[in-house]
């Protein structure tokens, strides 16, 4: 389940609950509790984006944009790379 809140500007701040506890959602939950689930971050170009980091090092999870929340495209970056935090690109028009 996903509720979106709009803030000041683009800033959006995503809600999630999990449908079951073996559900993506669900293992977050039961291994690191509530709290910060990931950061999304805007991009007119994810395969671009996605190259640059991995060239500086970053763990993917994603190596191809995957569908996403309203049709646009994502990819995950390790928590492991992103100081603990999983990282979402999310591809959108004049990001």
């Amino acid at each position: 389940r996903v509720a979106l809140l709009r803030g000041e500007g683009e800033t959006l701040l995503e809600l999630l609950a999990p449908l079951g506890p073996d559900t993506p959602v669900g293992r977050f939950l039961a291994k690191r509790g509530p709290g910060l689930h990931h950061l999304a971050f805007a991009t007119s170009r994810i395969e671009e984006e996605l190259a640059r980091l991995k060239g500086v090092g970053a763990r993917l999870i994603d190596e191809v944009p995957r569908p996403g929340f309203g049709g646009h495209r994502v990819a995950f970056l390790h928590p492991g790379f992103g100081l603990g935090v999983l990282w979402e690109l999310v591809e959108t028009e004049g990001a």
